[in-house]
């Protein structure tokens, strides 16, 4: 057992890991590296910036996690504490499991480090109060980091590494005005960690806009770092999607399910009729209080209720132990959001299950899917649902535009003269390359 705890340790030392945090990962059970982290975790230490794309469950958030408990080992000790590491997260839900992972890696770390945690939903006071004294490294969405900041309750002036963790959410639109105003309040010498599953094309411009000279760790379409995930897709007629459903779900009572749809209101619709027909079934959007998603969300993990419906805010870093299936009763809106949905299963070596309902007038949208992760999921049907509809040639509908059966828009929006936010970022990151002497020289492999 002692030789085998020796090796262990020596594998993370390796790294460049103190031999404080080796054991610290011997005591979290982390029996060797992961391919991310091996990569990633070097580079961090040498203070490098990095920009990490891997799928889910492959170990991103530790990857960052121990570089930043290593820069406040090896930190001088001040009063009061000034934020030195900050991770920015988009979900409520996974700034907590950000923090936990950091709070758990650093529990008997000699010294006492403090890790805050903040976002929206709940009141701000316990917050600013637990901001007394200052904090070592930040999570937080931004939001309410900005509202801290306002409120005099921190400064970011001394952050020396800003983490952005499923970063292509926050850099798109709907996190871009935010994100702007919190990297005008940063240091312009820091280090800057990108992580996520997934990089759009127009995403992945804004990210190396943000970096200086980056090291790039790309794991996404290495084989080895695929998880083990047995894909389904059942051709079904858009009305009958509740009926399989629910015959899917008595096939296997003991298992429990995340479903995903398209809108808030579907969760409680589906939640509820699942209800009626005697299956213990729960929403999870973003109009729920913190509190109900919370309680919503540890019935699901205790098995307490055997399905959760959810839109796609669960689509990103949940950690559900074990959770042995995924349907997709409405297909996402992009094929990035299909890879973040399906990886919340066959998480950290396990296997799991990926189910995607696809009605006729959805083939088009559900190839663009396949063609982006790169692999063909044969089309089945069930005796009783078989469509009434056939399935559309390629060429009868537009594979750019939304389609039925997913739960978008059929009618496209016109860009129109105003700079979008996503144009106002990329001229912020712009001026930060500028301010910082960022060059274009483009991204070195890892």
């Amino acid at each position: 057992m002692q030789a085998s705890l020796n090796r262990l340790l020596m594998s993370f030392s390796e790294l460049g890991l103190l031999p404080a945090l080796a054991q610290a990962c011997a005591r979290a059970h982390f029996l060797q590296p992961t391919p991310v982290q091996a990569s990633a975790i070097p580079a961090l230490l040498a203070g490098r910036d990095v920009r990490v794309q891997a799928r889910t469950g492959s170990g991103k958030t530790a990857a960052f996690a121990l570089p930043l408990l290593q820069q406040w080992l090896t930190g001088k000790p001040q009063s009061p504490r000034p934020v030195r590491g900050l991770v920015l997260v988009p979900t409520r839900e996974l700034a907590l499991q950000v923090a936990e992972t950091l709070r758990d890696l650093a529990n008997e770390l000699p010294g006492l480090i403090k890790i805050n945690v903040a976002f929206g939903g709940v009141s701000i006071n316990p917050q600013m109060m637990g901001l007394r004294g200052g904090a070592d490294i930040m999570v937080a969405t931004p939001g309410r980091l900005l509202d801290l900041v306002r409120h005099n309750a921190l400064h970011l002036d001394q952050v020396a590494t800003l983490v952005l963790d499923e970063a292509d959410r926050l850099l798109d639109l709907g996190f871009a005005d935010e994100l702007s105003e919190v990297l005008a309040l940063l240091p312009r010498d820091r280090q800057s960690v990108l992580c996520s599953a997934t990089f759009a094309p127009g995403v992945r411009a804004l990210a190396d806009a943000l970096l200086r000279e980056p090291v790039e760790v790309d794991l996404a379409s290495a084989v080895a770092a695929r998880p083990d995930i047995v894909q389904r897709a059942i051709v079904v007629e858009e009305e009958r999607r509740g009926p399989l459903l629910r015959h899917l779900l008595a096939q296997a009572p003991q298992d429990r399910a995340l479903v995903f749809v398209a809108s808030r209101y579907r969760t409680e619709h589906v939640a509820a009729k699942l209800g009626r027909d005697g299956i213990r079934a729960a929403p999870f959007h973003g109009d729920m209080s913190q509190g109900a998603r919370t309680d919503a969300l540890l019935a699901f993990k205790r098995g307490q209720v055997q399905v959760l419906v959810a839109t796609d805010m669960a689509a990103r870093g949940l950690h559900i132990e074990a959770l042995p299936i995924v349907v997709n009763m409405d297909l996402p809106r992009s094929p990035e959001d299909y890879i973040h949905r399906i990886g919340r299963t066959g998480r950290a070596g396990g296997q799991g299950q990926a189910i995607s309902f696809v009605p006729p007038q959805a083939e088009v949208h559900f190839r663009l899917i396949e063609k982006r992760q790169g692999q063909t999921v044969p089309r089945e049907t069930l005796p009783g649902f078989e469509p009434r509809t056939p399935t559309l040639p390629p060429e009868a509908a537009n594979a750019t535009g939304p389609a039925r059966g997913t739960g978008l828009d059929p009618n496209g929006g016109i860009k129109g003269h105003r700079k979008s936010k996503k144009d106002k970022l990329r001229e912020r990151l712009a001026q930060e390359a500028a301010r910082t002497g960022g060059s274009a020289s483009g991204p070195k492999k890892a």
